[in-house]
């Protein structure tokens, strides 16, 4: 498929952003990127046309028809373009993953982010006790597999290894490092950021920490 079929509005540091790519890639999706670059201080006509409502990236332009939010748009791709499926195919095992999906954007990001946000010591301890309870859950519907799915990395994975670009800043911010309170979800992050899909759609850690560095010097936290 060529490149004018299919394109993505996207910013470099967005961790929602990242995981749709990382699915185009796992689907061999030709696509242009078309970055938006000051989201903070403005944005381009294209984005708030293609989403009025949100005013957010990412944004899927598949024939110019805009599809929106991270998660529905790797569902979209994974019904649009059905070889190499990211969703299991039995009913039960796409529930379950539909559920951790759900828990994974409900949780992660936000609970990250109050950890990078907060003020004073007992804020930061208590933001960061939070984000561990809900990686607990994760490290143990994981348990000894190697992907959420068991032996094929998936739907759940690629929602996920989006977010763990941000981690690192977590760790900084929170005094703490994954590795040592989960280390089976520490190795599926060393095991999934070493794939192709993966690598080349992630940004480089220290950028994304000097960006939250600017992040906190602008919200004050700094």
């Amino acid at each position: 498929m060529g490149k004018d079929d299919v394109k993505l509005l996207s910013m470099w540091a967005s961790p929602f952003c990242m995981r749709v790519k990382v699915a185009l890639a796992e689907k061999d999706i030709a696509y242009e990127e078309i970055l938006e670059n000051n989201l903070l201080g403005g944005k381009t006509e294209l984005l708030l046309k293609s989403n009025p409502v949100h005013q957010q990236v990412p944004v899927l332009l598949h024939d110019n028809k805009p599809i929106l939010e991270s998660t529905n748009i790797i569902t979209y791709i994974d019904e649009v373009w059905p070889s190499k499926p990211l969703l299991p195919t039995c009913a039960y095992e796409k529930a379950r993953a539909q559920f951790w999906a759900d828990y994974i954007d409900r949780k992660v990001h936000s609970a990250g982010r109050a950890i990078w946000t907060a003020k004073g010591e007992d804020e930061v301890e208590a933001a960061k006790a939070s984000f561990l309870d809900i990686l607990k859950f994760l490290d143990g519907t994981l348990a000894e597999k190697d992907y959420f799915a068991g032996d094929n990395f998936g739907f759940v994975d690629i929602l996920l290894v989006g977010l763990t670009s941000w981690f690192p800043a977590y760790e900084k911010y929170g005094s703490f490092k994954v590795e040592d309170h989960y280390p089976k979800l520490a190795a599926w992050i060393t095991r999934v950021h070493v794939r192709e899909s993966v690598s080349e759609s992630l940004a480089n850690p220290e950028k994304i920490l000097n960006f939250v560095v600017m992040l906190r010097q602008m919200f004050g936290v700094e």
